[in-house]
């Protein structure tokens, strides 16, 4: 199957779309993971303090990423693991905006991508109570992972992406898309193509 693609998930420090402190990335090459790769991420000033309730959910505090590179510092590493897929993350509009708030913020480019939303691609393949990352990866048979951890949501997200293209009988995401009624968006200067 040519089910190219590479999943990804941030976490944020506070509400701010601009507070990424944590992204996993999954790469997926004829419907297997072939890669994964995560990172602490520093969020630029005025969008790096550490709300309790995101701590809360997903464990990182502040001096977690104190070491870490800024977002502009280390955008480069995120689009060469990318390497030209499509993205796709669950409930992606809130990982899109994460990249270009972390872009704003840092006063750099967005990158271009395309994407698509296992989310959305879950209610049109599922009949479940709750579409939620866990609830819908079970369905997928992927199950037990640590949720809120950036690396294992973005396995979570790989995990049904690959699971709803062979119940479609996809022969690539943008098939899957298409099969699905859902769409490939679009960030960056893509937009203006």
């Amino acid at each position: 199957m040519p089910l190219n693609f590479t999943a990804i998930d941030f976490e944020t420090a506070n509400s701010s779309s601009a507070s990424a402190c944590s992204v996993g990335l999954v790469k997926v090459v004829d419907g297997r993971v072939v890669d994964r790769v995560s990172w602490f991420i520093r969020p630029p000033a005025g969008h790096d303090y550490f709300n309790e309730w995101n701590t809360r959910i997903h464990g990182i505090v502040e001096s977690d990423v104190a070491g870490a590179l800024l977002w502009s510092e280390q955008l480069t590493d995120l689009v060469d693991f990318v390497d030209g897929d499509h993205l796709v993350a669950h409930n992606a509009g809130f990982d899109m905006g994460v990249i270009n708030g972390g872009c704003a913020a840092s006063f750099v480019e967005t990158p271009s991508f395309a994407y698509a939303c296992s989310l959305q691609i879950a209610r049109k393949t599922y009949n479940l109570d709750s579409y939620k990352l866990p609830v819908a990866a079970m369905a997928a048979g992927f199950e037990d992972f640590a949720h809120h951890d950036a690396l294992a949501d973005a396995e979570a997200c790989a995990a049904i992406i690959v699971h709803a293209a062979k119940r479609h009988e996809a022969v690539d995401l943008e098939h899957l898309v298409t099969i699905t009624g859902t769409k490939l968006g679009r960030i960056g200067a893509v937009l203006a193509a």
